[in-house]
């Protein structure tokens, strides 16, 4: 990073938003993720949390759109300052914008880590990656695909998740469910990857 990137950083870390949003696919909400949720709201007067491929049931996205707003609900229990807005792929950037734009109308910042999402919005908002708005000792370095791994290989994700994810999860049997539709095919391609 950058000193450039590190004082922009720092700055957005501490600045207060009127409306900020965000979309991911949140699958499964992790600690990774609970840290950004808890940053989205603390720096926002109003959170605009988009569920990402919300359209789509896959390996990538092997929770419904219902079960990850359940497990984001979870997250941000408490909170109230937070409103979930479901965002299909449409396969197509430009109107996949228009979508965005029409659905979550101005934002003082839109959070992003993906390129091609910043690249599309960046006309539109001031887009800040979620780690500037965590301070450095709250971040949680995991990832999804690390979660969906654990969860393929057997019992190793709980620990990487929220308690009352992991609860929801389970009561659910939805990693039993996770194993038997997705799990070799989430490990195959971890192996090809490693």
């Amino acid at each position: 990073m950058s000193a450039d990137d590190a004082a922009a950083s720092e700055s957005s870390a501490h600045a207060r938003f009127g409306r900020l949003g965000m979309i991911a696919r949140w699958r499964p909400v992790h600690r990774g993720h609970a840290a950004v949720l808890a940053a989205l709201c603390d720096r926002a007067e109003h959170a605009l949390i988009g569920i990402g491929s919300a359209n789509r049931y896959n390996f990538r996205n092997p929770f419904t759109c219902d079960e990850t707003a359940d497990m984001l609900r979870l997250a941000l229990a408490g909170r109230d300052n937070f409103e979930l807005i479901p965002v299909p792929d449409l396969d197509d950037g430009p109107r996949w914008r228009a979508l965005v734009i029409e659905w979550f109308g101005p934002l003082d910042a839109f959070c992003s880590d993906n390129p091609y999402v910043a690249s599309l919005l960046a006309a539109d908002y001031r887009i800040l990656r979620p780690v500037e708005l965590i301070p450095p000792a709250a971040r949680v370095p995991i990832d999804g695909a690390l979660v969906r791994r654990e969860m393929a290989r057997g019992d190793g994700w709980t620990d990487l998740v929220p308690l009352e994810i992991a609860d929801y999860i389970r009561s659910r049997r939805l990693d039993v469910r996770f194993r038997r539709e997705f799990g070799l095919q989430t490990l195959a391609l971890a192996t090809v990857m490693d």
